[in-house]
């Protein structure tokens, strides 16, 4: 049976915290010794084999080390481990700001950040100031890998891309800071193609994934098991699309997901996500503007849900853009729908193509 639109699966989002994102501390955690005043420094047991499956698993590591950056840095690089680390914070400022920092650049939410040090002290006023990050004390690191945070239920392949798609970014921003231009004369350079599709069954842990870990680019919050996407992908009264995104440095990977109720009527949108990695790369309506074409062609009413989760209000904002209007209330539930008079085409510096595979 397939769920009412007030119905959500509380049991996927209630269950174990989506950690995102590993940030070390490095004297005494990554390494035994302190690095300023020890003339010998040695990595701790199984660190490498540690930092390569949390890799693996599309964990994001990164660092919050009051050190001097230069020579961390160096001796990262001597160890062969810098590669692993995104946007390492290695400064005298607090490991509180360091965690903000670092979950800025990588635009995570801070409950999506875990936190090793074996400093006590670091630990509680990381605990105090910033409740919501999961503080671990670096005497427990044997026992990481086997901890439900950081064991994700699939391992896709958007997984195992996921620190190369980062670095990707990271040179995409350097060179839109060196372009003179507008930004949107530097997304034209980009040759972007986003690619809409029928879920196909190979979707769909990817899917579910999305799903669990999306909350700022998501209309309702709505998750959603591999199962029960796998019974909306074969229904005839729903329409399960991915999207896909790539340009001239590589792959985004599956970056958006749509589930839509086909009644005979009027369509609900019961869920509408995005991945934050491409808010900043003008395509966020691309996907809404599809299925409002969709729904046109097919003679029927668009109607689409939203519920707060106090940090996506932008998905509100975008329905609002492209003309939805507030029909209903139920409790926390919006209901919206569109005229369908006025539907945007995709920017002229994106490629569009749409799949079928349904």
């Amino acid at each position: 049976m397939f769920l009412s639109k007030t119905e959500t699966l509380n049991h996927e989002q209630t269950a174990k915290k989506i950690i995102k994102c590993v940030v070390w501390d490095l004297d005494n955690t990554l390494w035994h010794g302190v690095l300023l005043e020890d003339d010998r420094i040695f990595l701790q047991n199984q660190i490498i084999e540690i930092l390569q499956i949390l890799d693996e698993r599309g964990i994001l590591q990164s660092i919050a080390s009051k050190n001097e950056h230069v020579k961390a840095i160096d001796k990262l690089q001597e160890l062969g481990l810098k590669e692993y680390f995104l946007y390492p914070q290695i400064n005298w400022n607090s490991k509180v700001s360091s965690l903000q920092e670092i979950a800025k650049a990588l635009n995570i939410s801070i409950d999506a950040i875990a936190f090793i040090d074996d400093d006590t002290f670091e630990l509680e006023e990381v605990k105090f100031s910033l409740p919501e990050v999961l503080c671990i004390n670096a005497a427990k690191i044997t026992n990481l890998l086997d901890m439900p945070e950081m064991n994700p239920r699939f391992i896709t392949e958007d997984s195992k891309l996921r620190r190369q798609m980062y670095l990707s970014d990271l040179e995409r921003q350097s060179d839109e800071k060196e372009f003179i231009g507008t930004q949107e004369e530097f997304l034209a350079t980009l040759d972007m193609t986003f690619t809409i599709s029928s879920a196909k069954e190979a979707d769909l842990q990817r899917a579910e994934e999305l799903t669990i870990r999306t909350n700022q680019l998501n209309t309702t919050g709505y998750t959603f098991s591999y199962a029960e996407l796998n019974q909306f992908r074969q229904s005839d009264n729903h329409q399960l699309l991915t999207a896909d995104l790539s340009d001239k440095y590589g792959s985004y990977g599956k970056i958006g997901l749509a589930l839509v109720e086909c009644q005979e009527s009027f369509w609900t949108i019961k869920l509408l996500l995005m991945s934050c990695r491409v808010m900043s790369r003008g395509v966020g309506t691309i996907l809404l503007n599809h299925l409002m074409r969709l729904a046109k062609k097919h003679g029927v009413r668009l109607r689409a849900e939203f519920i707060s989760n106090h940090r996506n209000r932008m998905m509100y904002i975008t329905y609002k853009f492209a003309g939805f209007k507030e029909i209903d209330t139920q409790g926390n539930l919006i209901i919206l729908e569109n005229d369908l008079r006025q539907i945007s085409t995709a920017p002229e510096y994106v490629k569009l193509e749409i799949i079928d595979n349904k």
